[in-house]
């Protein structure tokens, strides 16, 4: 299976504060790795390098045929061109409130892409369809729950086709009982064949829809592997003792 997403030796520093130190990883095409660690650790500050919202200090990143040395000076085209290659899920959802959730969805294919926009409206409603939306399509966020407008944040991020989804804690903003149905979609998405990069806390879940589980610590990759080798059998003493408070 060929790597769709290539990370060598990511540094990142915020001030004198060392975030990323040396990170390192692949991800194969159609595969699906989740990112466990403690608040910060640096796994959103990953996903952040990843999608250039936080452009890395050194280091290279490749998506596809997409490659950025961030060792050299970066220019914003190079940076714009990264960003475009995945499509990130954040915490909270950060949709439009003066849009409907149709023209969320359409937004960044129609303005960024500059794609038709009757296509991007078909495309729109497949996707909500696909996240069991379509129903409410002509709805404004403040009239949906807080795991349907994460779904709608899902559906905006697919519209863009990316070849590579990250998703930071998406459920972490959820109510306990909406989180299942937010899962549910990535689960759906990993099944389609989506490569994705998750970040999350849901252990259970991790279990059931990764191929490859890292295990970050102080900015670095301590344990990688199998979900049964780092969830069920980790090797590293801070790995096991990390499991054991998430798991209570």
């Amino acid at each position: 299976m060929t790597d769709l997403l290539e990370v060598k030796a990511l540094k990142k520093s915020f001030g004198k504060i060392d975030v990323l130190c040396d990170v390192s990883f692949s991800v194969p095409a159609g595969s699906v790795t989740v990112i466990i660690g403690s608040s910060g650790s640096g796994k959103t500050t990953v996903l952040r390098s990843l999608n250039a919202l936080d452009p890395a200090d050194s280091g290279s990143i490749r998506i596809g045929d997409v490659s950025v040395d961030f060792a050299t000076t970066v220019s914003a085209a190079e940076l714009r061109l990264l960003r475009a290659q995945s499509g990130m899920v954040f915490q909270s959802h950060n949709l439009f409130p003066h849009k409907t959730v149709l023209q969320n969805i359409i937004e960044g294919p129609v303005i960024v892409q500059k794609r038709p926009k009757d296509e991007a409206i078909a495309d729109a409603r497949i996707l909500l369809e696909q996240v069991g939306l379509e129903a409410k399509a002509d709805q404004y966020p403040f009239q949906l729950s807080g795991g349907q407008q994460q779904r709608v944040g899902i559906a905006r991020a697919l519209a863009l086709r990316p070849k590579l989804m990250l998703f930071d804690e998406p459920t972490s903003a959820l109510d306990p009982e909406l989180v299942g149905e937010v899962l549910a979609v990535i689960k759906n998405l990993a099944a389609q064949g989506w490569t994705m990069v998750i970040v999350t806390h849901e252990i259970r879940f991790a279990q059931q829809v990764a191929d490859q589980v890292l295990f970050i610590e102080d900015g670095i990759v301590l344990e990688r592997g199998t979900p049964q080798e780092v969830l069920v059998n980790p090797t590293e003493p801070r790995t096991r003792q990390f499991l054991q408070r998430i798991t209570g």
